[in-house]
């Protein structure tokens, strides 16, 4: 079948190369804009349109995905359906409805709809998530269903980990839907739960809240975005992996070091610093920035 793929993200990048290996290679794919990235903040390309210049696809990357050009270049492809994944803006009518379109979602929907699935799901302690396959609508990720699978979630998945098994299900799932044409059946009424944006507020390791959850705030940041201490000479200290420990600890929101273990008061006990990120220094071992930062700590 010809398709147009719509996508921005790594996850769509890696759902974009199981689509181009099947009989439903992208006729074209649309990404948004180029935009600065990283630390010096460069204009650069989005993942997927890096990936479609690797396989050879052609590339567009519109302003506005629901202007008139981007439907007339859209359509002039001829596409028996538009895949999107990631895209990172909304679709509007009309151009919802001018082709047949399937959107690659990575929860269980209704479970998690929204921007941060992957994310909410490690930080609500989910034993499962998965990919669903659906059609999108004018209401945010509540589009019928076609096609879910399933993946189990382990106490040590973050998202790297857990957005690389969903990527790849995420492709498979796509080609399989392709392929059979799945009926679409409308989402039930319960369960539905929203994965909201990932906001500053969330990279805060908030003492009020107890340690299980802030050991899973750490895995769903990880390694994409980040979650960070308050240190007490004003300064963020980063938090790239931690655990759940039986110790005796600081007060909430307090920093200590006890049996050369870096301890972070929470709301039900301490949460354990096992690596650390300082400001301008690659990702250490607590022992390590311990040697360095310790005494200023207890002092």
């Amino acid at each position: 079948m010809r398709t147009v793929y719509l996508g921005t993200s790594e996850f769509a990048a890696t759902v974009l190369d199981r689509l181009a290996a099947s009989a439903h290679r992208p006729q074209l794919v649309v990404t948004r804009p180029d935009a600065p990235r990283g630390r010096g903040r460069k204009l650069a390309p989005p993942p997927v349109a890096e990936r479609a210049g690797l396989l050879g696809i052609e590339l567009f990357q519109p302003e506005d995905v629901n202007g008139d050009e981007a439907r007339a270049r859209i359509a002039a492809a001829a596409p028996g359906a538009v895949a999107i994944c990631a895209y990172g803006a909304l679709i509007r009518e009309p151009l919802l409805s001018e082709h047949q379109m399937l959107n690659v979602h990575p929860s269980l929907l209704p479970r998690w709809r929204g921007a941060a699935p992957v994310e909410r799901a490690i930080e609500a302690g989910d034993e499962e998530t998965g990919v669903t396959i659906m059609r999108p609508t004018a209401e945010l990720d509540a589009g019928p269903l076609g096609a879910q699978r399933a993946e189990p979630m382990g106490p040590g998945d973050d998202y790297g980990s857990l957005s690389s098994r969903l990527a790849a299900l995420g492709g498979e799932l796509l080609v399989e839907a392709l392929d059979l044409q799945p009926s679409f059946r409308e989402q039930p009424g319960t369960g539905v739960t929203y994965a909201e944006k990932i906001g500053p507020e969330d990279r805060h390791l908030d003492p009020s809240l107890t340690a299980d959850l802030l050991e899973r705030r750490v895995r769903a940041l990880r390694p994409h975005i980040g979650a960070y201490v308050e240190l007490p000479w004003d300064e963020r200290l980063g938090v790239t992996r931690a655990a759940l420990t039986a110790a005796e600890g600081p007060p909430p929101g307090e920093l200590a070091v006890s049996g050369g273990r870096l301890l972070y008061g929470a709301a039900n006990g301490p949460l354990q610093l096992c690596e650390v990120h300082p400001a301008g220094r690659r990702p250490m071992d607590a022992e390590a920035w311990i040697r360095g930062y310790g005494e200023r700590l207890n002092g």
